[in-house]
């Protein structure tokens, strides 16, 4: 929520706030950290971190917070996920978070795999995503719901999105 929300352009002392209440900085990865450390960035980086909120997505639904994913054609209204968060707090956040079962996880990282696919393969003959499918949503939900998965316990900067 931090980095994308640094992407999007959100006041620095929000981002401040919300990272010592979450105990942020503890759990960002080495690029995301140092993007947050960042004065100023490009429009690039900022474009890149904010579609962090489309992997936050699948990882707040993992937690119980969302009843179900839909399809990857649309991005998420950052103002959803910042409800969740922000309306709860770290401490009321981390009571409530129920993980889903391996099962339903697994199932979700299988689907969002066989939409990667289908996305990718249409890409490579020149042909339109299938059903309206959003490849930059289908990339950050893959590679969020592949490090639930364990992904070869690899750190997130290393996660692969292979399909």
């Amino acid at each position: 929520m931090a980095v994308a929300g640094k992407g999007e352009g959100a006041p620095a002392k929000t981002l401040e706030r919300f990272a010592r209440e979450f105990d942020a900085a503890a759990k960002l990865s080495p690029e995301e950290s140092a993007f947050l450390q960042l004065p100023s960035s490009t429009d690039q980086d900022r474009a890149r971190f904010s579609w962090r909120y489309e992997a936050l997505y699948p990882v707040l639904w993992a937690l119980g917070f969302f009843e179900a994913l839909p399809p990857p054609a649309d991005s998420i209204d950052p103002a959803k996920l910042g409800g969740v968060l922000l309306s709860r707090g770290a401490k009321r956040f981390r009571a409530e978070a129920r993980l889903r079962s391996p099962c339903e996880i697994l199932d979700e990282a299988d689907l969002i795999y066989r939409y990667h696919w289908a996305t990718r393969n249409a890409q490579l003959h020149g042909q339109q995503s299938p059903a309206h499918l959003n490849n930059d949503v289908i990339m950050e939900r893959h590679q969020a719901l592949n490090w639930l998965i364990g992904c070869g316990e690899l750190d997130w900067d290393d996660v692969s999105t292979d399909t």
